[in-house]
């Protein structure tokens, strides 16, 4: 419960940073339903914390007043989205920012936007081409990092605590050295196999923002892998139909050959597993973005420079959306329609983020290399409770049982 009361507080800290200073105060959330603070200095902090954690404070909030809601970080409002409907009239004219990598960049405290649109666009190119590529990092060191990020270095608490500050700055430093070599290396040579670092250095970037985009990739694309893997394997132990399904599709697309990328194109079942993993699991629940002009969202204004939070595990378990919603159930996803939303949330197609995309291929390699050999089996009596952060994980290990399969 500690953990999640620091990561609360310090979520919220990092997500509006860049509009602390920016944003005038005000006394009023431009008329949108929600809970005024409850101090007056923290605002509805204290709320959040009691919650266990953000998005457990936006179910219950969006439950109470609706798809539109507002509270408040101190003496500024924040607004929060809830329904497919509300996020489709909000993104439309608001799609040009990554709203993971703009919360990651807060949290490194490195400079968020600024780009133009064509900019941002061609910077989303340069994503996709390293992401076809290997990434090249050390997964531990990534690791290391990521364990401090949301655990409080804005808040304060970081600061009162001296190793651990000089752990995380450290970590955060050999990571930046070690990239930076890498990119001095890459620069003005040709290599026989590419990695995600060489699209950005041919993409002429300056080095300090080929520097961030590796350290936002890679930070972002290690713990979304991981968590997606771990969650897909405790999902399949729960359903041996789901499983034999999964089964039979790798069977028939691999045989006894290898896994090529060809093949794994062929893998649309297994694509549905992991979009049902993603959106059970609710893998990454909350993102944001800053409203950069005044905008309308079903009858509310929300006004400039409002931060403005997409409750995304809020979204991927409205009923009104996704029948049954607890239910881990991949067929839904033969739906076009299903899909054509599950891409407009960014969690697949066009709009897909690139670290998720990368996570998408790793967990297939992996996926199909244990199914073909194993029988996935839950361990019983083992209840696996949720974590939610940055990205959503379990409190304490997940554990399974394994039978060979020939």
């Amino acid at each position: 419960m500690l953990d999640f009361a620091i990561f609360a507080v310090t979520f919220l800290l990092a997500l509006v940073a860049a509009v602390l200073y920016l944003y005038p105060a005000s006394r009023q959330a431009a008329g949108i339903p929600g809970i005024t603070p409850t101090e007056e200095k923290d605002g509805n902090l204290p709320d959040i914390v009691n919650s266990g954690s953000l998005h457990e404070f936006l179910v219950n909030l969006h439950e109470r007043y609706g798809p539109v809601v507002s509270f408040w970080f101190g003496r500024r409002p924040v607004v929060s989205l809830g329904t497919v409907d509300v996020l489709k009239q909000h993104i439309n004219p608001n799609k040009t920012v990554d709203p993971f990598e703009t919360m990651l960049k807060s949290l490194l405290r490195y400079q968020s936007g600024g780009g133009t649109v064509s900019e941002n666009y061609a910077r989303k190119k340069l994503y996709e081409n390293g992401v076809t590529d290997s990434l090249q990092s050390n997964f531990a060191l990534l690791l290391k990092v990521w364990s401090e990020i949301g655990k409080g270095f804005l808040d304060g608490s970081l600061d009162k605590n001296t190793p651990r500050k000089k752990q995380y700055e450290d970590a955060l430093m050999q990571l930046e050295s070690i990239l930076k070599k890498i990119i001095k290396e890459r620069k003005g040579r040709n290599f026989s196999q590419r990695i995600f670092i060489d699209s950005l250095v041919q993409g002429n970037l300056n080095d300090q923002q080929i520097l961030e985009d590796s350290m936002i990739f890679s930070l972002a694309s290690c713990i979304i892998t991981a968590k997606l893997c771990t969650w897909a394997i405790c999902f399949l132990t729960t359903s041996e139909e789901v499983q034999k399904k999964l089964y039979e599709e790798i069977d028939q697309v691999f045989g006894k050959g290898p896994i090529t990328p060809e093949k794994i194109e062929q893998l649309r079942y297994c694509r549905q597993v992991l979009c049902e993993t993603v959106r059970t699991a609710k893998l990454t629940p909350v993102s944001a973005r800053l409203q950069d002009v005044e905008g309308k969202v079903d009858k509310f204004i929300i006004p400039r420079e409002t931060l403005v939070l997409y409750a995304l595990g809020v979204v991927l378990q409205d009923p009104s959306t996704w029948p049954s919603p607890c239910k881990f159930d991949p067929d839904r996803f033969d739906d076009e329609s299903i899909m054509k939303t599950f891409s407009m949330l960014g969690f697949s197609g066009t709009q897909e983020c690139p670290e998720l995309r990368f996570a998408y291929m790793v967990t297939t390699v992996l996926l199909s290399v244990l199914v073909r050999r194993l029988h996935l089996l839950p361990v019983e009596g083992q209840v696996i409770e949720t974590k939610y952060e940055l990205v959503t994980s379990s409190k304490e290990e997940a554990w399974i049982t394994v039978s060979k399969r020939y």
